[in-house]
């Protein structure tokens, strides 16, 4: 979905990248977040392929919000970037948990390629997350902590599948955190930048779960 670029430094940003998360974060995608019950939540399979690539895209350290934090100089964003960094690292535990109770990955056809994209995927957050672009960074972290309240909802509902208590998220809040991206678009440039990290990190996040989605509909009996 096409959300305008706030054209000045008393636009809200956050409001922009609050907007971008609902038209085109895990949210809205029709595969993960489908009415319930739903093909992904139904099958214990696809429950294991999700956790399976969202571990490749965001069980490693460093992470997204960990290569950001060392790119960002703004103090206004010291105290977010802290909480932010220590919550994703219970998630990044809780996701590994799940991944390895659920299973091996199911057989799917194209395997290889499968796990060649998401490489692929995890690479080009990297990039995103180290880009020196002043604001860059740090918009792709705010779209992933906002993101992964829909994301979690997966990664809870195949852990209550398996018999895992899903753990509290600790991640900042919503408010929290569209206000900081409003504090941190100080200038066109750096909201330029916020905006841009964001629709690059949702962009990989509705790119996995098109594949997933398609690994779904091959492993489908005919």
């Amino acid at each position: 979905m096409n959300i305008a670029v706030p054209r000045s430094s008393e636009d809200d940003v956050g409001e922009v990248i609050a907007a971008l998360v609902a038209a085109d974060g895990t949210g809205a995608h029709l595969y993960a977040a489908a009415p319930q019950p739903s093909p992904l939540t139904i099958s214990l399979p696809n429950l294991a392929d999700a956790a399976h690539y969202l571990c490749i895209l965001h069980g490693r350290h460093p992470g997204v919000i960990d290569h950001a934090a060392t790119r960002t100089a703004d103090n206004a964003a010291r105290p977010w970037l802290l909480q932010a960094a220590n919550a994703f690292s219970a998630e990044r535990s809780f996701l590994t948990q799940v991944t390895v109770a659920a299973g091996p990955v199911p057989s799917t056809t194209g395997q290889d390629q499968c796990d060649a994209s998401v490489l692929q995927q995890r690479h080009a957050l990297d990039m995103l997350a180290q880009s020196d672009r002043r604001g860059c960074a740090m918009g792709a972290a705010i779209a992933l902590v906002l993101d992964w309240r829909a994301v979690r909802k997966v990664l809870e509902s195949a852990a209550l599948r398996i018999g895992i208590e899903p753990p509290p998220s600790l991640l900042p809040t919503a408010s929290t955190t569209l206000a900081l991206a409003k504090a941190l678009g100080v200038d066109a440039n750096i909201t330029r930048a916020l905006v841009f990290g964001s629709r690059q990190l949702l962009g990989q996040h509705r790119g996995l779960w098109d594949l997933l989605q398609a690994r779904a509909s091959v492993r489908q009996p005919s």
